[in-house]
């Protein structure tokens, strides 16, 4: 969670490698909306933790969740603040729902169509985790490290670490996790550690 200014300035750092990109120019702010989307989302997240009573920083976050609502509804997201840990990238829009209390780790892949919703619990998702189209993660499940879940999978139950998980209900396709299956791409920013 980012609680000071260094660790805002960490998860920009990670989400932009997780796009490729060293830095934010002019076209990459206008013109991929996802990251826009994403840039204001932790700059919110950055001010909701850290601006306790100033007041021009609670306007200026205001203002921040209520520009960014009108992106996210366009886009089709509903992404809460504080859920995802820094390296995420939104692949492109689309419909993602994400239920305020789930826990996401690191370098989170997520792609469009899925939901990460409550059911009785909601999930927890450890670090390096690629998220396939349509894919749907519901109730008190843990998810570990280097786990990629296929297309279209219906996750209701906890898996370990390393492993590729698919199919309705979700079962273990693969003893590979994300990273061995190349799923984060060739781009060496994105060969995690």
């Amino acid at each position: 969670m980012i609680t000071d200014r260094q660790t805002y300035r960490q998860y920009v750092k990670e989400d932009l490698k997780a796009y490729g990109l060293e830095h934010v120019g002019f076209y990459n702010y206008w013109w991929m909306d996802c990251l826009r989307f994403q840039l204001r989302l932790r700059k919110i997240e950055y001010l909701h933790n850290t601006s306790g009573h100033n007041v021009l920083k609670r306007l200026w976050l205001l203002v921040l969740e209520v520009v960014n609502h009108r992106l996210a509804t366009r886009l089709g997201f509903t992404i809460p603040k504080n859920v995802f840990g820094p390296g995420l990238c939104i692949v492109h829009y689309g419909t993602i729902v994400v239920h305020p209390d789930a826990r996401v780790g690191r370098h989170c892949r997520l792609h469009p169509s899925t939901s990460i919703g409550d059911y009785n619990g909601v999930p927890r998702l450890g670090d390096d985790v690629y998220i396939g189209p349509g894919a749907k993660i519901f109730g008190a499940v843990v998810i570990g490290d280097n786990v990629a879940v296929g297309a279209n999978a219906v996750v209701n139950q906890s898996f370990g670490s390393n492993v590729t998980v698919a199919g309705v209900p979700a079962r273990i396709v693969a003893e590979q996790g994300a990273k061995e299956q190349g799923v984060f791409g060739n781009n060496e920013l994105h060969k995690l550690s």
